[in-house]
């Protein structure tokens, strides 16, 4: 095709598949959706089946809150799989190590000493995103070696900074940080298997699958999701997988400055699904009737 008459296809719109059409208006949607809502927005998804990828202030640094967990249970995985940690082993929590805020761990130290495996502990980490179980894997990993590990992954900018429920270092801006589009690979990379291993990420999709949080509120029943949820003042954030039959995809919803309750993930959430549903159901066409 002559390159003039090419130019000219692609000025007038030409060249443009009706799926990026349908991409430009999701986007569209997000920005309207941000513009009217209270606060500021990041989010980032990756078609688990074409490799495509979308975003919107998709490279901004947010706080993530308990999605900082997902980095702490790669590495707890990792840390298995070389030997370093037995899940199956026995460990003593003692009262004093009790953390407040979400999680069911707390409650049974308030009898005294509990004895669990460390497979539990990671375990509660991700399912009822206890804190105390997860200061428990901070301190048997250690901090630098999350973000090592994070860094050696390609996720410069995912860094663990600072322990659960720790106001003063908040106060100092040490804040457990991320970006939509490092969290959303970040997932792709354990639903690949690639994080740690295929059989550490089947380990670590089954903890995930076990949340219970925004993605879950508006995805329907019969479709898995395996994702973790971060909650602070005025910050929201999710990370997780969708699984879709024809159309997985791994999406990051970050909301900060917002006011209380008001919680953008969901809404966000239904936008991006509603567009891989359309995907998934379709042909390249957008004939909805195919499946």
């Amino acid at each position: 095709m002559p390159i003039l008459l090419l130019l000219l296809l692609t000025a007038t719109g030409w060249s443009q598949d009706v799926a990026g059409l349908l991409k430009a208006k999701l986007l569209g949607r997000l920005e309207a959706y941000e513009k009217s809502m209270d606060g500021v927005l990041g989010v980032a998804w990756i078609d688990l089946k074409t490799g495509e990828t979308g975003s919107l202030h998709g490279n901004v640094l947010f706080p993530q809150a308990s999605a900082i967990k997902v980095p702490i249970l790669i590495e707890m995985f990792r840390q298995r799989e070389n030997g370093s940690i037995r899940f199956e082993d026995k460990v003593t929590i003692e009262p004093a190590e009790s953390v407040g805020g979400s999680g069911v761990l707390q409650g049974r130290l308030k009898n005294g000493a509990i004895s669990v495996t460390i497979e539990e502990i990671v375990r509660e980490m991700i399912a009822s995103s206890d804190n105390t179980a997860t200061n428990w894997c901070i301190r048997r990993v250690g901090m630098e070696r999350v973000n090592r590990t994070m860094a050696e992954l390609g996720f410069p900018r995912t860094r663990l900074q600072r322990i659960m429920i720790d106001q003063a270092a908040a106060t100092r801006n040490e804040e457990n940080i991320s970006t939509p589009e490092e969290m959303a690979r970040l997932v792709k990379l354990i639903y690949d298997g690639k994080a740690v291993s295929a059989r550490a990420s089947e380990g670590m999709v089954a903890m995930l699958k076990l949340v219970n949080a925004d993605f879950r509120k508006v995805i329907p029943r019969e479709t898995a999701v395996a994702s973790k949820v971060g909650e602070l003042t005025g910050v929201r954030t999710e990370a997780g997988i969708i699984y879709l039959r024809n159309r997985p995809f791994a999406l990051a919803v970050m909301g900060t400055y917002l006011k209380e309750p008001f919680n953008p993930v969901p809404e966000v959430t239904k936008l991006v699904y509603e567009y891989f549903d359309k995907l998934d159901r379709a042909n390249i066409y957008g004939n909805l009737g195919v499946r």
